[in-house]
């Protein structure tokens, strides 16, 4: 089969991640066309006609093996095929195209490689790899659910990976102490579950027996607690949460900090921003995040990464509402109180969120500096 690929499979570590090794690719150009729509969609770029434009592209030729690849990296990204006459070497040529089925929100043409290859091109290929290596085992419309949450479980392996790790009392270990011997997915979609079996270094030196060990695979996220130094209040976040009703508790609803999940292609002070306005309605500068702590809330058993931190903001009573994201069904209210009265909460084990009780308890031994600092201004 003749395909022709454009936009993010211009990209030769993915193409290869796609298609599972390098292939031959001519030059081809698909005249009267241009590309457009967002830099993060999951389905790429879509094709829009533009008189007079070329689109650059390459044409490959894929046996049976590739085009099965390709065809279910499309399904994963929500494209679908469809024949078109291309140029090659001064010659017309039918080929298979992949373009986005909803095409009803693609944009303004300017896609770009080059902005998709620097924010976004690593991390996709770590997903791609994941997703193609689970599609024997789980449907593709299960998956394709799960491109985004890969995505950036992907960039949250390569921020793991160039984050230093100090090791001042803990052994200097690297991860060559570890010795995978099977990996196995049994469950895929918003989270995905690790079953995996291994050895690790012994504190003598020698490997350990071979144990089984399960975890949640989870992406790396933020948490905000916004703070008045002039006021001396906070603002916490109250909301349904599923881990509690699984436990059996009466009471489902949680006392938290401002938190969500890092999207690939953005940094942890973004995510920040971001999660205040949605969830919230708050704008904040990167200036006013104070860092907390970047911690594992659960490390025997869930890989999410925590980077905490307090905001310094005004936050008059008429902040306080409902708000969250309709798309993620979220319904959230805000409550502004003393801080005080925070630490009480706590006290009486009304706030049961890891995250929010121990950046109160950083907060309390910066509290009366910030206090003196803000009264200063």
């Amino acid at each position: 089969m003749i395909v022709f690929l454009f936009g993010r499979l211009l990209d030769e570590a993915l193409r290869a991640a796609v298609l599972g090794a390098e292939v031959e690719a001519r030059t081809a150009q698909l005249a009267g066309y241009v590309r457009c729509g967002e830099i993060a969609a999951s389905a790429g770029p879509e094709l829009i006609a533009a008189e007079g434009a070329e689109l650059a592209g390459t044409l490959v030729s894929l046996e049976a093996g590739a085009r099965g690849r390709l065809e279910r990296f499309a399904g994963l990204a929500g494209c679908c095929p469809c024949d078109m006459q291309v140029i090659c070497d001064g010659e017309a040529v039918t080929a298979r195209l992949y373009v986005p089925e909803d095409a009803s929100a693609c944009g303004e043409p300017g896609w770009s490689l080059q902005i998709w290859q620097a924010q976004f091109g690593r991390a996709t290929c770590l997903a791609v790899h994941e997703l193609l290596d689970l599609t024997p085992r789980h449907p593709v419309d299960v998956l394709r659910a799960r491109f985004p949450m890969a995505l950036r479980h992907a960039a949250s392996r390569l921020r793991a990976a160039e984050m230093p790790e100090p090791a001042n009392l803990r052994g200097d270990w690297q991860r060559d102490a570890i010795r995978p011997i099977r990996e196995t997915r049994p469950y895929a979609w918003f989270f995905s579950v690790a079953e995996d079996d291994l050895q690790f270094r012994r504190f003598d030196g020698d490997w350990s027996a071979e144990v089984k060990r399960a975890g949640f695979a989870v992406c790396d996220a933020v948490t905000v607690l916004p703070y008045d130094p002039v006021r001396d209040v906070v603002l916490l976040i109250e909301q349904f949460r599923f881990g509690p009703w699984l436990r059996g508790a009466r009471n489902c609803w949680s006392l938290e900090p401002i938190a969500g999940h890092i999207d690939a292609g953005e940094s942890p002070h973004d995510a920040a921003l971001r999660e205040a306005c949605e969830e919230a309605q708050i704008t904040l500068r990167q200036e006013d995040l104070l860092p907390v702590a970047d911690v594992y809330p659960s490390p025997g058993a869930v890989s999410e990464f925590l980077f905490q931190f307090v905001a310094l903001c005004d936050l008059p009573k008429s902040l306080e509402g409902v708000s969250g994201l309709a798309s993620e069904t979220e319904n959230i209210r805000s409550h502004i109180l003393p801080f005080d009265v925070l630490l009480s909460l706590i006290e009486s084990r009304e706030v049961q969120n890891g995250p929010l009780v121990l950046t109160a308890f950083w907060l309390a031994t910066q509290r009366e500096q910030l206090r003196r600092s803000a009264q200063g201004r």
